[in-house]
């Protein structure tokens, strides 16, 4: 039992129903109308039970994936700590070799000065990082909600609005345009909020009669404009946001000129 086919199975038992009793009618036997009710209440429970079954599937792929996405977080968060601390042993070695070996004469250690300065400012600027990095592992609220389009794929004036916490968003946005839809997203903002899920909430509730698809939520599609976004963002945002407002769509453009459209 599916959509396309519940009306039409439904007819099917209401006609076997006046068939069985018409064929029997001589015989003064018939099925009852409670029986027939009963079939199909029984039809109905069903199908709520398949689409149980289904939305149970999809949560559990959705909590495959949120762990998927962890994982991979995780694994950035790792690779950038190791990387950083890997720079700060380089330069604190340099910046102690600097140090013990100042030149005496005074053009020579002002030379020798700067690199010192210009080292020192480096590993501060690594410090920041790290501390970044930490808070972001500390975190788990901290993100990036991104803004992309896909013209090709879904035309004008649709826009998936979703949530990473890759530490570069564009890894997200690559797998979302892999081998399952014909052309790339084209990206118009991603924002780094302390409380990711919390403003892609307010946006996804902003625009809840605007979904695309309307059953399932985790599809995160809105018929909107770049307009209307950014106004709910200024109201749940206190930061400036870049945006991109013309989508490049090049693979879709130049498929479009190929076939001399």
């Amino acid at each position: 039992v599916t959509y396309r086919n519940l009306e039409a199975t439904e007819k099917r038992i209401r006609k076997s129903f006046e068939q069985d009793n018409k064929l029997y009618e001589a015989f003064n036997i018939s099925l009852r109308e409670d029986y027939l009710d009963s079939k199909i209440d029984e039809l109905y429970l069903y199908f709520e039970y398949l689409q149980k079954k289904q939305e149970e599937k999809e949560e559990q792929a959705a909590l495959r994936e949120q762990m998927r996405e962890e994982a991979k977080v995780q694994k950035e968060i790792e690779k950038e700590k190791k990387k950083i601390e890997k720079e700060k042993i380089h330069f604190n070695t340099e910046l102690d070799r600097l140090k013990e070996n100042i030149p005496s004469e005074n053009e020579e250690k002002s030379i020798w000065e700067a690199k010192i300065a210009e080292l020192e400012a480096k590993i501060k600027e690594l410090q920041e990082v790290e501390e970044d990095v930490l808070n972001k592992e500390k975190n788990t609220r901290a993100g990036y909600v991104y803004i992309i389009s896909n013209i090709g794929s879904f035309g004008e004036n649709i826009y998936k609005i979703g949530l990473t916490r890759r530490l570069d968003p564009m890894e997200r946005v690559n797998e979302l345009g892999d081998a399952s839809v014909p052309f790339k997203f084209d990206v118009h903002a991603t924002i780094f909020s302390e409380d990711a899920p919390a403003l892609e909430n307010a946006l996804h509730k902003a625009f809840e009669d605007r979904r695309v698809n309307k059953v399932n939520n985790r599809k995160e599609f809105f018929n909107v404009t770049l307009d209307e976004i950014k106004e709910v963002v200024e109201k749940n945002f206190d930061k400036t946001v870049e945006y991109t407002k013309y989508a490049e769509a090049m693979e879709y453009r130049q498929s479009l000129k190929l076939a001399g459209k």
